[in-house]
């Protein structure tokens, strides 16, 4: 089916935004998937805020073109599908994964901070744990050392608590004798 100027135009605004705002774009190839897995990954992908887009290609590069994603624009060949996502390891994630499971989907590229990512660049990015595995990560090891200290310190009072009602102990004993 084909689009009308203006309905171009809209399209290539609302990719337009979504490139402006996210920091990942995912392009992976779709042909031979069937539409009941095609569904399933475009659930998986609007769960984790993830925007999928099948794209003209020609209306794709210029939807990018300006943008940091235009580095990849010579790749936007073929029948496409695009991921774009805010978070920097989402919509390489979501694509990675599906592809473990349906061959029929392959990765072709992607890019990510002003970088082309090539198929093992999209794949050692879906490998990053997200943000927030990645931020608990970050204050269990900040508060591994006060945790430790709090130990120390609670673990020397008990010592010193137990040597001294044993010292008293006697005391008390000799004070009854």
């Amino acid at each position: 089916m084909s689009l009308n100027r203006s309905e171009k135009e809209a399209v290539i605004s609302d990719v337009t935004s979504l490139a402006a705002k996210a920091q990942t774009l995912v392009m992976a190839e779709y042909r031979g998937i069937t539409v009941a897995d095609m569904t399933k990954l475009r659930n998986d992908a609007r769960s984790k805020a993830v925007t999928l887009s099948v794209l003209k290609n020609t209306l794709a590069r210029r939807a990018v073109a300006g943008s940091s994603f235009e580095i990849v624009s010579d790749q936007m060949t073929g029948p496409l599908i695009y991921g774009f996502s805010e978070d920097a390891v989402a919509a390489a994630k979501v694509v990675a994964d599906f592809a473990k499971t349906n061959d029929k989907l392959v990765i072709r590229g992607g890019a990510f901070g002003g970088k082309a990512l090539d198929v093992e660049g999209v794949k050692q990015l879906a490998n990053i744990p997200s943000k927030e595995v990645l931020l608990s990560q970050l204050l269990g090891l900040m508060q591994s050392p006060i945790s430790r200290t709090a130990r120390v310190l609670a673990a020397l009072a008990e010592k010193r608590g137990g040597g001294e009602a044993q010292a008293e102990a006697p005391a008390a004993e000799e004070a009854a004798a």
